[in-house]
């Protein structure tokens, strides 16, 4: 049976924790979106230099753990454990949304980038109005997972006292010696927020899918 004491006690805790996880989580998910962006169009341009550049990000950074991603903002370059977590989270998580839009861009009929560019349109143009919105509709399921991948990576803060709900369970259990039931409730604040985001692309991928 859990001791909701731990909960009530500590409460003021608990919502300083959660309100730093979505801080940055949002933070994380804007930023890592950007970047993602940028980095599946620069791997698709017809410029085998940038190509490369684009293939060597994805590569170095999904293949390294995002703990020494962390540590090398933190610890090389000093920023603080909020900043240092959030830019690495973001970087990390950029590298796999990279990839699954550079898959939905190369899902849309080659024909469609022929029709805009032949109707005026510059190569920017036609990426950003006519091949991105058909390739997000595409891979709504995989960025979905990595939004939740990413709110559950935030954890990773608590590492380099980034204040957020780890590093708040990790306090409240060193001063009240519970361990089990602090951490349970920790969980239940994370599934506040990932149960809700699972919903809302579940959600929007059926709208998308009505829509075609």
């Amino acid at each position: 049976m859990l001791d909701f004491s731990i909960l009530t006690n500590n409460l003021d805790m608990y919502l300083e924790g959660f309100k730093i996880t979505i801080t940055a989580s949002l933070i994380a998910l804007v930023a890592s979106l950007v970047i993602g962006i940028l980095i599946a169009v620069i791997r698709i341009v017809p410029f085998k230099p940038l190509n490369a550049l684009g293939a060597a990000y994805v590569e170095f950074i999904r293949n390294i753990p995002l703990l020494i991603i962390v540590f090398f903002f933190f610890l090389g370059l000093r920023l603080d454990g909020l900043m240092a977590g959030t830019i690495a989270l973001s970087i990390y998580t950029s590298s796999f949304i990279a990839e699954a839009i550079r898959a939905g861009i190369l899902s849309v009929p080659k024909g469609q980038m022929e029709a805009a560019r032949s109707s005026g349109l510059s190569y920017v143009q036609a990426m950003r109005l006519i091949i991105l919105p058909q390739a997000f509709k595409i891979v709504i399921p995989p960025l979905g997972n990595q939004f939740i991948n990413l709110v559950k990576n935030s954890s990773i803060l608590s590492v380099v006292a980034g204040l957020d709900l780890m590093y708040q369970g990790d306090l409240i259990s060193s001063r009240t010696f519970v361990v089990f039931d602090v951490y349970i409730f920790v969980a239940i604040f994370y599934l506040l927020l990932t149960i809700p985001l699972s919903l809302g692309v579940g959600y929007l991928e059926k709208r998308l899918a009505k829509s075609n």
